[in-house]
């Protein structure tokens, strides 16, 4: 099944409408600018499905093409970047 991933930019969050739920990535923007991936939350029924991961992608390609840094504040995000090192460059690390 494909899962359209949607941006709401009024509040800063990536998400995918499944049935009746939402799965999201929501983000801030600090005083520089860059985008802090600060929270990930999949439905249960949707878990293991990769919906974390096509969420992430989205974020991150998002703050490439709009010249942003990230930072990755959300352990899913963080993990995703470990497993997918072309992100590397516009990760800020702690």
């Amino acid at each position: 099944m494909e899962h359209e991933v949607k941006h709401d930019q009024d509040d800063m969050r990536f998400y995918i409408v499944i049935g009746d739920e939402e799965a999201e990535l929501t983000y801030s923007y600090t005083e520089e600018e860059d985008m802090d991936f600060d929270h990930t939350f999949v439905p249960e029924s949707a878990r293991g499905q990769g919906i974390a991961h096509k969420l992430a992608r989205c974020g991150l390609n998002y703050a490439r093409e709009n010249n942003c840094k990230a930072i990755a504040s959300c352990p899913a995000v963080e993990a995703f970047v470990k497993r997918h090192p072309e992100y590397n460059d516009i990760m800020l690390w702690p």
